[in-house]
């Protein structure tokens, strides 16, 4: 293991996530970044040698892949490196720490103490945003009909999607996980504090990067009957000493756009509401790729390399 500066090992460097956090890290002097020759990169020797020498291991591998990644380094005992895993295998596994360090008071510091952490979806960091805050304070109940609506960037999809898009005559807009099973739902469920699951419409737009996530909701079915103003409240005093949560005013003209925070790590929180008509939908915009993916990683990968001293 490494004794002065840290040293971290994508396992997986090559895929979207891989290369946003490679990227953000090369920037970073306080971080030795450690490779493998291409032809090694898919030999078990090769890796486990390399994750017994590094103090750190990102994953950015599929699912499956994941979890024999995960269980190669803890075969490796007191030489094992701590983890972040930046796919859905390890989002609800009691033993990994949820990398979400704004989600609530404390959870930054856990984060910094464990082995073992679970980086967040895109859209549940958005969904987790919002909502959080709101079903501890009692505004929103946990077993409330949650109904949330989404649309991002083709990048997040995989190849497959990558592609599609890429091509001449791609769509210019998708609904998808129509079947209502979309592998995001269970952390979302899980880190909201929800007893009842919500329903979740992603969609896809014809852009590269960039994501809103919205949540409609009827203020006199809440507790209270709060007025929007209340919720935003609730929103800016939870993340007050957040540097990169920032709770903002609807837009005047009542527009939003998924792209403004593209290529930074930065999550913003908004709450549209129609007093007169007793609605309001609240808002996060963030980019897929940056507080979504690999800024998040990142920010997670400084926290428990001892890099941050709050967040």
């Amino acid at each position: 293991m490494a004794t002065n500066q840290p040293s971290v090992f994508i396992d997986g460097e090559a895929g979207t996530t891989g290369l946003g956090i490679r990227a953000r890290l090369e920037s970073l002097l306080e971080i030795a970044l450690k490779s493998l020759p291409e032809a090694q990169r898919k030999d078990p020797a090769a890796r486990r040698d390399m994750m017994a020498a590094v103090d750190l291991v990102v994953l950015c591998l599929p699912d499956d892949a994941a979890r024999e990644a995960a269980a190669l380094a803890d075969g490796l005992g007191a030489d094992a490196p701590k983890l972040v895993d930046a796919s859905t295998a390890h989002r609800v596994h009691p033993d990994w720490t949820y990398g979400f360090a704004e989600m609530e008071r404390g959870q930054a510091s856990r984060i910094a103490s464990a082995e073992r952490v679970a980086n967040p979806g895109c859209y549940p960091t958005g969904a987790i945003g919002l909502l959080r805050p709101l079903i501890d304070a009692g505004i929103v109940p946990p077993d409330y009909p949650i109904t949330i609506n989404a649309v991002s960037g083709y990048s997040g999809g995989g190849k497959s999607m990558i592609a599609a898009h890429g091509a001449e005559g791609g769509p210019a807009f998708e609904l998808y996980a129509l079947g209502l099973e979309h592998k995001h739902v269970p952390e979302t469920e899980k880190y909201c504090g929800l007893t009842r699951r919500p329903i979740f419409v992603p969609s896809v737009g014809h852009f590269r990067q960039g994501m809103l996530v919205s949540v409609p909701l009827h203020l006199d079915t809440l507790p209270g009957k709060p007025r929007g103003a209340d919720l935003g409240e609730v929103l800016a005093a939870h993340y007050r000493d957040c540097p990169l949560v920032a709770v903002v005013a609807p837009a005047a003209d009542g527009k939003l756009e998924p792209q403004a925070l593209n290529d930074t790590d930065r999550l913003e929180l908004s709450v549209h509401a129609n007093e007169a008509r007793r609605q309001a939908v609240l808002v996060a915009r963030l980019d897929n790729l940056g507080k979504g993916a690999s800024g998040a990683a990142v920010q997670n990968i400084r926290l428990m390399l001892g890099l941050n001293e709050s967040v």
